[in-house]
């Protein structure tokens, strides 16, 4: 795209939510804006520049004379222990609801008087930072929210109201969770036959009409419906009716993904410096894949926020043992609660050679290395689109959020996972590991997925990457 018509180079500022999965994608986008002549400020807060110098090293955040990184407080206390535990997203949100807004201005103010940079085009940032919107109206800047969970989601989302005024939300008491009243089927969503009330995003599994996860939900939906328009890190042939859904109900929606094959294609070694991952990466569990057969190993790895108790994770281990398939387990510093030791000296016995147990991995590169046959996922967005840009089938486990939707998509609507029951057990878990690893059904699964890996890669994102730069440009040219 050639930008040298216009009178300044366009500048996006580009805010994540402090939360691994967040961050990802968005950097993504933003290396992208930048490959096609944006000049990017990338603003991160402090607990997420505290953990990517500690992760990366000092040198990780340097900037480039176009591609800059900002720091803006966010209220988060640091951590008074040595834990690599992140906050619970619940803290991250209210926090930085109340105390970003300020510094953000008056961050806004010092980047459109500055001498070295050119003036603000727009602003891009993720959903859940809706005090973005306030300072993007009050710096007249069109707002682009990014969407970083999935498109299925966002649909979901949007039914928090009517679920509200049909008394479907919140819960009489705390039994609707088990006795069978999240089985009910919503039936009035278009291109989601079949959805239950367990399969939306889980902030709905509350009995206070007043909790923060439902308020914050509907105040979301309200700042995207607001916004001047809305990216999702997805494909149109995966997601085609899911987005003419939402296409009329929301401002221009653009499908930009997978960004992982987008930002693959950019031809700019110095953006390589620039990376994302708040935990130190393990790089010899993809020395140990390079010992395995070609798609004899399943993955395995819950993400950033997933926790889990002891007991289950006895029982996902024994399960994974069981199964006699190989395994490479992301064991995160905070996965289990509690004190007590996840590896014991029986596992590696009954393990040896077929089990790695590591802390964190570049992900996208052991998803498509050849060795892998499967993915045990708590269904994060990011994870699942990675796992179907890989070709690689999963079993699910959501923990919360979006989660659930993204599970039921996989296994109802693209046909490439299959749901493990959230009270794991080590039997069940071990026939479904088997199965996908070795079963006819996992065969199916694996030919499915292969589908998808190739609609992916023949996407046309970019010129959909196209249009929403072009009516960035349009918007910021009128206005000035």
């Amino acid at each position: 795209m050639d930008l040298s018509h216009l009178p300044a180079k366009p500048h996006a500022v580009c805010v994540p939510c402090p939360a691994q999965g967040h961050i990802n994608p968005l950097l993504k986008l933003a290396k992208l804006l930048h490959s096609k002549g944006f000049h990017i400020t990338f603003v991160n807060t402090e607990l997420v520049h505290q953990r990517l110098l500690k992760s990366r090293g000092p040198d990780s955040l340097k900037s480039l004379p176009s591609f800059r990184f900002e720091v803006i407080p966010d209220g988060i206390p640091p951590s008074d222990s040595d834990s690599d535990a992140l906050p619970d997203g619940l803290t991250i949100c209210d926090s930085t609801s109340k105390h970003c807004l300020a510094p953000f201005r008056d961050l806004l103010f010092k980047l459109n008087n500055s001498s070295n940079m050119p003036p603000l085009t727009c602003i891009v940032s993720d959903s859940v930072m809706g005090f973005t919107r306030t300072a993007a109206e009050e710096f007249g800047l069109p707002d682009v929210v990014f969407w970083t969970a999935s498109a299925c989601s966002l649909l979901a989302y949007v039914q928090y109201p009517g679920l509200l005024q049909r008394g479907l939300i919140p819960l009489r008491d705390a039994s609707y969770l088990t006795n069978g009243y999240l089985d009910k089927v919503i039936d009035w969503i278009p291109s989601m036959q079949g959805l239950r009330l367990r399969d939306f995003p889980t902030f709905i599994r509350t009995t206070d009409l007043e909790d923060f996860w439902v308020k914050f939900s509907v105040q979301m939906m309200e700042r995207v419906q607001g916004a001047y328009a809305i990216v999702i890190n997805t494909f149109e042939e995966l997601d085609h009716d899911i987005l003419c859904a939402l296409s009329a109900i929301y401002p221009p929606i653009y499908a930009i993904g997978p960004l992982q094959l987008l930002s693959n294609q950019i031809d700019d070694n110095r953006l390589e410096l620039f990376g994302s991952n708040l935990w130190k990466e393990d790089s010899k569990c993809l020395k140990w894949l390079d010992t395995k057969e070609p798609k004899s190993v399943l993955y395995v790895n819950f993400g950033s926020f997933t926790v889990m108790t002891p007991e289950q994770f006895f029982e996902f281990y024994w399960g994974l043992a069981n199964s006699n398939q190989n395994f490479l387990w992301i064991v995160r510093p905070d996965l289990v609660t509690g004190d007590s030791g996840v590896n014991p000296p029986e596992f590696s016995l009954a393990t040896k050679d077929r089990g790695l147990l590591a802390s964190w991995c570049p992900q996208e590169q052991v998803l498509s290395h050849p060795s892998i046959g499967g993915f045990l996922t708590h269904s994060g967005w990011n994870s699942t689109l990675e796992s179907i840009t890989a070709g690689v089938p999963m079993i699910c486990w959501p923990f919360y959020a979006d989660q659930q939707t993204n599970c039921w998509s996989c296994c109802n609507k693209w046909e490439i996972g299959m749901e493990i029951n959230n009270d794991v057990k080590s039997n069940e878990l071990e026939i479904l590991v088997r199965e996908l690893l070795v079963g006819e059904k996992g065969k199916e699964m694996k030919r499915k997925a292969m589908v998808w890996k190739r609609r992916a890669e023949e996407a046309s994102s970019q010129v959909n990457l196209l249009a929403m730069i072009n009516q960035v440009l349009s918007s910021s040219t009128i206005n000035k």
